[in-house]
């Protein structure tokens, strides 16, 4: 049974890659930032798959060079997952962006010395679709985010420079490796294993669900079911179409925030607010908030992508937006009824 390397393994996405891994027949070794959420991640787990004894873990920290070299020995593949995501803009960029450049090398450098086979990095369309002036673009696998351009948040900077180093890092090897796939993810959405809900998607979903959000700003965003995702990096692991490959996993439109409440207040969530919030308001929020801040430069903004890469060497069908939404706001409704 070949072993996987899964960094991060308390998060949204890599709680479901995990899963996605035991059910496809391969031993995991989780990596934790502290050890003592083990428990809280085996309990994720079992929702979905029994584990039995092909679930191990490690502790790692993207800023520590300790302990990467022995996380992937008896390793065949990495899931490079882990990534700092804040909810706001830090004060700091590179208490972003150093994290995540940083962690991924630690990844790529480990993989070098521990004859992994293949390294599938998360990264985002973070790192293809913003910095850019035309907005009639269609973006694909091909672009890169222009990190000096306008709007560029420290998330979007960390993103696109952790991806390029990667690239970098690869390229410039004398002699071939591993090999190595970018997955490329837009807002992920979908159902939560965890009962921890404060990760961004999720608290979005919490919010609107409490009413937290009383009106809804006019922002767009591309989404991907997390489960997709999962089954997209476990294929990735098998599919040697996808090597030296990256893929923008996403929609290819923009959806409206405001079809994300009116979806989940048309079945079952009655809490929901379908108002809006005028763009004037935002706007001036920002001016002392800084989450209005971030959400200020994503109004309006409707990108166009094109997933057909993803959609041919993969053969993805992405899962209906609808049920993405229910099925995501059902279990963060059972995670809040259950405290």
């Amino acid at each position: 049974m070949e072993k996987v390397l899964v960094t991060g393994a308390s998060g949204y996405i890599a709680l479901h890659c995990i899963s996605e891994l035991l059910k496809n027949g391969y031993a995991v070794r989780g990596s934790l930032r502290k050890v003592n959420r083990e428990a809280e991640v085996r309990k994720a787990i079992a929702k979905e798959v029994d584990a039995k004894n092909n679930l191990e873990f490690c502790q790692l920290d993207l800023n520590k060079d300790e302990g990467w070299n022995d996380a992937m020995v008896g390793c065949s593949y990495v899931l490079h997952v882990a990534s700092p995501f804040p909810f706001k803009e830090p004060k700091n960029e590179n208490d972003v962006i150093i994290p995540a450049k940083e962690g991924t090398i630690r990844a790529l450098e480990a993989a070098k010395k521990t004859n992994i086979k293949k390294l599938i990095l998360t990264s985002s369309v973070a790192a293809i679709q913003y910095g850019h002036d035309d907005p009639d673009k269609v973006f694909d696998h091909n672009d890169w985010t222009n990190i000096e351009g306008k709007n560029v948040t420290p998330y979007v900077k960390s993103k696109t420079i952790a991806e390029k180093a990667a690239w970098d890092f690869i390229e410039s090897q004398t002699e071939k490796i591993f090999d190595m796939t970018v997955i490329n993810p837009s807002f992920v959405l979908g159902p939560s294993l965890s009962d921890d809900i404060g990760g961004t998607s999720t608290d979005t979903i919490k919010r609107f669900l409490t009413r937290e959000i009383p009106a809804v700003p006019n922002v767009y965003m591309n989404y991907v079911d997390v489960r997709d995702i999962a089954k997209l990096q476990v294929e990735a692991i098998r599919n040697s179409k996808s090597n030296g490959k990256r893929f923008a996993c996403t929609s290819n439109e923009s959806v409206p925030l405001l079809d994300i409440a009116k979806t989940l207040s048309a079945n079952g969530f009655p809490k929901v607010t379908t108002k809006t919030l005028p763009d004037f308001v935002v706007k001036f929020l920002a001016l002392f908030n800084a989450e209005m801040k971030t959400m200020k430069t994503f109004l309006n903004q409707k990108i166009t992508m094109n997933n057909s890469q993803t959609v041919d060497v993969f053969s993805w069908t992405p899962i209906p937006f609808e049920k993405t939404i229910i099925d995501m706001g059902k279990s963060i409704q059972d995670v809040m009824d259950n405290r």
